[in-house]
């Protein structure tokens, strides 16, 4: 990340404990749990057709049952209520509620949303709706999907149908989860839906995302009033060494990562270095496109898991730059250094960036391994444990530099398909069988919900 820094005092707290009304919560989203994907007149989405697609998924692993949470919400929900989570972050599949897409809405889709929301509600937990986690409509892939400049219309069409279906129940809406994901792992690597390999898309994808975002809260503005935010994924970047151009290829990634998609959200600009990452692939965007993406937001959630070191590589496009494994460090199973200081950095360098927003880590959490079953009923996970301590703690300090620190969601709530990793990865602090599809709350649950109990007093 940019070497911008607040300045962090010197003296230590005795206590992490975080400010009254702190919120505390978990996270999931739809086509990693819910199953069940085409139940009830639901139309199929790109994340369908990726996973059934020969070779894309770890050992074929797909989502048609995932966790099975579309049937076992109320499950879910007690076991919610079981931690004392005060607040559940979830995705609406787009394609649930508007099977091609855009114009017939499916009444069916849309009630599982308003009984799991009544749900939360009812147990006190307060619902966090992300209306795009990834899971785009094949019939709009059909037509282009994010390649389409009308993509941001049919974008803020089916928000609007959220909005006036939940708006009156849902306090917290973000439009986007980790449009840099989207973009590069869909559309440069290939590596997940719809899995295109084009440098010349990429651009036009993550500002049609970009451009989607600003209408969806354009929508917003227009029929609810109460809060909606950006959720992007950040990772510092920091140079393997003072080589000129491990210096260069390390702001390429800064700026292509970390900068692309909240500076144009936040500043109404991209940033300067985006034409020379993408050369003559970057096209020229008209000004009232940036107007439109530019819109005042309520919170911006950041979704956080680790650090890069980076040195130049002339083989690694777009940015020419290959992360460096760090001796001595500790790696998770999805290879992610361990790294809670980057936590706090990135807050602190996004409130002196882009101003004190109100800042929410919408995700954050590891995967190691746990066995495919519990160990006499029970799941004993103190790496996983270990990692929520030192990363919350980061977010205690940030909070004490200035950065103004709203609420904070553990990734995952469940153990779930991990995208194209299928299986195989495990980021719950709820162990899942995936055999009998039984819950088992792991001992990094049981911490957590301690740390809830006490405000952060048990950190």
């Amino acid at each position: 990340m940019a070497p911008e820094r607040l300045t962090r005092s010197s003296t230590m707290p005795s206590t992490y404990r975080f400010p009254e009304g702190f919120l505390w919560g978990a996270a999931t989203s739809a086509y990693q749990i819910e199953g069940s994907p085409l139940a009830d007149g639901a139309g199929p989405s790109i994340w369908q057709r990726f996973a059934h697609t020969p070779g894309m998924m770890h050992d074929g692993d797909t989502g048609d049952v995932a966790c099975d949470h579309y049937n076992r919400w109320r499950e879910d929900v007690a076991l919610m209520a079981e931690l004392g989570l005060q607040a559940y972050r979830f995705s609406i599949s787009w394609s649930r509620i508007l099977p091609e897409g855009r114009g017939r809405v499916n009444r069916a889709g849309l009630a599982f949303y308003e009984r799991l929301v009544d749900a939360l509600l009812e147990r006190q937990i307060m619902p966090v709706a992300t209306l795009y986690h990834w899971d785009l409509p094949a019939a709009l892939d059909d037509m282009g999907g994010w390649l389409n400049r009308d993509v941001a219309h049919w974008f803020a069409d089916y928000a609007t149908v959220m909005y006036e279906a939940l708006g009156d129940r849902v306090p917290m809406w973000a439009t986007l989860n980790e449009p840099w994901v989207v973009a590069h792992a869909g559309y440069v690597e290939g590596t997940l839906a719809p899995g295109h390999r084009n440098l010349y898309e990429a651009p036009i994808v993550a500002h049609n995302l970009l451009r989607a975002h600003g209408a969806g809260v354009q929508a917003y503005r227009a029929s609810a009033k109460q809060q909606i935010g950006l959720v992007v994924n950040l990772e510092p970047k920091y140079s393997a060494s003072q080589d000129e151009r491990d210096l260069r290829a390390t702001q390429h990634a800064d700026a292509y990562m970390n900068r692309q998609y909240l500076d144009p959200a936040m500043l109404g600009a991209y940033p300067g270095e985006m034409r020379e990452i993408f050369g003559a692939a970057w096209p020229d965007f008209p000004a009232e496109d940036l107007a439109l993406i530019r819109q005042p937001l309520d919170w911006v959630g950041v979704n956080y898991y680790t650090r890069s070191v980076n040195a130049y590589s002339a083989k690694r496009w777009p940015v020419q730059a290959r992360p460096v494994r760090q001796k001595h460090a500790t790696y998770t199973e999805t290879n992610w250094e361990v790294y809670p200081r980057g936590l706090s950095e990135t807050l602190e360098w996004v409130t002196k960036r882009y101003g004190r927003v109100p800042l929410y880590v919408t995700e954050n959490g590891a995967a190691f391994f746990d066995p495919p079953t519990p160990i006499d009923g029970a799941v004993d996970d103190p790496n996983r444990v270990e990692y929520y301590r030192r990363h919350i703690r980061a977010v205690h300090d940030a909070l004490r530099a200035g950065a103004d620190m709203r609420g904070y969601f553990a990734w995952s709530l469940l153990d779930n398909l991990e995208w194209s990793l299928g299986f195989a990865k495990r980021f719950g602090i709820v162990h899942v069988d995936f055999e009998s599809l039984g819950r088992t709350v792991k001992r990094s649950g049981r911490f957590y919900a301690e740390i809830i109990r006490t405000n952060g007093g048990a950190l």
